[in-house]
């Protein structure tokens, strides 16, 4: 394609001439009409238009497409040409060089190349079709990848897709298609698709292991014969989303089909069910990848049997199996992404261990401000002091009232303390929140179910204590007074650091699937940190909540 890039004036666009021809028919316009005439006869201007014409009219004739596809046979009926030369001029030999330098020979291969469009995957031909007396096959082709194909002793990353024996026939099928891999994306193999031939071997009388063989032993492409499973065809990928509750490995699971096809995740992790067709192994990708093949994760089903197996044989938690069988056994909870809502800020739900320094938290995140920060005034049954004003220290109401409200379920917690009544309702928390602060409460950790609630939606957050050698240290050096004795003001005793852990560890157990963050209280100013930082997330980010919240 040729361009002049120095166009004299009868080398001009037409377009732009007759342009430039009515600018010069307007009567002098200042400054503006100056600056569009010295640019419509600029010759770098011109020269753009040239090229822009030339690309077009290419795109309209659709002339893009080469000349020749053998570029470099071409060349090599130069260089006999060139062997008939008698007497060689300078240009000859330069001629000469030129052609036979690696650099310029690689990109006429490369030209050729590209010319018979010699970069596509060289499949090799089908076999003709079976006659009609024959079983109904099917033939599917595929490259070869980095990606999990195995049954259930061994695995090797093949094209996507585990093999198994069938109980019954006792003949190769496909156990699943992973989700987003070769298999998935080529749409031909489906779960229960019988495998006669790989390669052009039979698989008749062999093991998985033996399949497996094969297929890591074949490069480039693998050709399957198959034997459709007539209605089992591919299944929409699902749109659910959960938060893992529990740490998961598959290289140390021996009971995963296919360790290489295993999917990996943290507790609170959020991952996309994309199959649950498998009553115990679900398709999951980890919510956010850019992964698009799933790997395989236990189902609920399966996990909670192994949780319930370990709490039963585990004697350390043997005195605890009572409580877990009133319990959520946490495996996975579906979630969805609640966005925030102008003016109404979740609560946000300080629980601990007693003497973990809760309390001092949400007294201190309170003080950075106290109009955006607020704590519900707790009810008590108990008679008010002249020092004391109503709605303002305590809601004093009579015994009986309380009693009755808390029969009704108004409270979200509640207890008696020396003959008297104490507690929260949830219509306080309610209040607060329809007025666009942020209620920030630490309750007993025996509240948490009447709090995570579609009608309150909490943000909880766990404050646990660090390891037990450094409470002792940090308390002692802060002069920390005891929360176990409200009668005199005291240190801890050593007991009392012991009941800590115990108590931190018992509710991490028990209830650690609510929790949606952990704060270690090592040292204060670094907690209310973290916390300041959390409590910005409520108020400004879409946050993973339990699906029925959102519903």
């Amino acid at each position: 394609m040729y361009v002049n890039m120095d166009p004299t004036p009868e080398h001009w666009d037409p377009a732009l001439t007759r342009l430039l021809a009515s600018l010069k028919e307007v009567q002098p316009g200042g400054e503006d009409v100056a600056f569009l005439s010295e640019l419509l006869q600029s010759k770098q201007l011109h020269a753009l238009v040239q090229v822009h014409n030339k690309i077009v009219a290419k795109g309209k004739d659709d002339k893009f497409y080469p000349l020749l596809s053998n570029a470099m046979q071409v060349t090599l009926e130069v260089f006999e040409l060139f062997g008939e030369v008698v007497s060689a001029s300078k240009d000859y030999e330069e001629l000469l060089g030129l052609l036979q330098k690696p650099h310029f020979q690689a990109i006429l291969c490369t030209h050729d190349a590209v010319a018979q469009k010699d970069y596509y995957p060289h499949l090799p031909d089908v076999p003709p079709e079976l006659d009609d007396e024959e079983e109904t096959v099917k033939i599917v082709q595929l490259v070869k990848s980095d990606e999990p194909l195995g049954g259930a002793q061994s695995a090797e990353p093949i094209v996507g897709a585990t093999i198994k024996t069938d109980e019954e026939t006792g003949k190769i099928v496909i156990a699943r298609v992973m989700h987003g891999g070769a298999a998935d994306r080529s749409g031909l193999i489906h779960a229960g698709d019988e495998v006669i031939e790989v390669n052009g071997i039979s698989v008749e009388n062999k093991t998985p292991a033996d399949v497996l063989a094969i297929l890591q032993s074949s490069e480039g492409t693998i050709t399957f014969k198959l034997v459709p499973s007539f209605g089992k065809g591919g299944s929409r990928e699902s749109k659910v989303r959960v938060r893992a509750l529990f740490n998961y490995n598959s290289s140390e699971d021996p009971y995963i089909p296919c360790k290489e096809a295993g999917l990996d995740f943290k507790k609170g992790d959020v991952l996309h069910i994309v199959s649950q067709d498998d009553a115990y192994w679900w398709q999951a990708r980890r919510e956010g990848d850019r992964v698009m093949r799933a790997g395989l994760i236990p189902s609920r089903a399966l996990q909670e049997g192994r949780i319930i197996h370990e709490r039963q044989s585990d004697p350390q938690t043997m005195d605890e199996n009572d409580d877990f069988d009133r319990e959520m056994i946490p495996t996975y909870e579906e979630v969805a992404r609640l966005y925030p809502r102008p003016g109404l800020v979740r609560p946000i739900v300080l629980v601990g261990a007693p003497g973990v320094g809760r309390n001092e938290l949400r007294r201190r995140l309170i003080a950075t401000d106290p109009e955006k920060y607020v704590t519900p005034i707790p009810f008590t049954s108990r008679p008010q002091k002249s020092s004391e004003q109503n709605g303002k220290d305590y809601m004093f109401v009579s015994r009986e009232k309380m009693e009755q409200d808390i029969s009704e379920g108004k409270f979200i917690e509640h207890g008696e303390y020396k003959g008297n009544l104490y507690g929260t309702t949830a219509e306080s928390v309610e209040t607060i929140i329809n007025s666009g602060r942020v209620c920030v409460i630490s309750p007993h950790w025996q509240a948490l179910k009447m709090l995570r609630t579609p009608r309150l939606r909490p943000y909880i957050v766990f404050i646990r204590p660090p390891t037990h050698e450094r409470l002792i240290e940090t308390r002692t050096a802060a002069n920390a007074r005891s929360t176990f004795d409200k009668e005199s003001s005291r240190a801890f005793s050593e007991e009392e650091f012991s009941d800590i852990m115990r108590s931190s560890n018992r509710i991490n157990f028990l209830y650690g699937y609510m929790f949606d963050e952990e704060i270690i209280n090592d040292d204060l100013a670094s907690a209310l940190t973290q916390l300041l930082k959390a409590a910005w997330r409520v108020q400004s980010e879409p946050l993973w909540v339990p699906a029925s919240w959102v519903q």
